[in-house]
């Protein structure tokens, strides 16, 4: 059986038209693949953008945390300062306690004056 050449128009144009389908096709599949790669685009820089965010959050929030680390070593520091400040007075107060008491038990002594008189004696001036 022959092919005419009406047959081979008829085929080549069915071949044509066949090309042309799968043409169509694939650049709809095309489209709809690069509209799901921007959106999952879109997805990703919004997800980046939160991180982002949330980094600088946390940076700050770490600089803040580091302030009140460095307060609370210095306020650590100026209790140990305080308590040696505390310490000394009561070393002080025993000091002065036991002069006191010293004080109290001995008589005054006499003391001579640049004129010569005798100076810390008690006089009873009641008559």
């Amino acid at each position: 059986m022959a092919l005419s050449s009406v047959d081979l128009q008829a085929g080549g144009g069915l071949w044509s038209q066949i090309q042309q389908q799968f043409a169509e096709r694939n650049a709809v599949q095309a489209e709809q693949r690069a509209r799901a790669l921007q959106s999952q685009a879109r997805q990703a820089q919004g997800e980046a953008d939160r991180a982002q965010e949330n980094a600088r959050s946390l940076k700050q929030q770490s600089t803040q945390a580091q302030g009140e680390a460095e307060q609370a070593r210095r306020s650590l520091s100026a209790i140990g300062s305080i308590g040696e400040v505390q310490a000394g007075f009561s070393a002080l107060r025993t000091q002065i306690g036991e002069v006191l008491a010293d004080a109290e038990q001995a008589p005054p002594a006499a003391v001579v004056n640049a004129y010569g008189e005798t100076t810390g004696t008690r006089v009873n001036v009641t008559a």
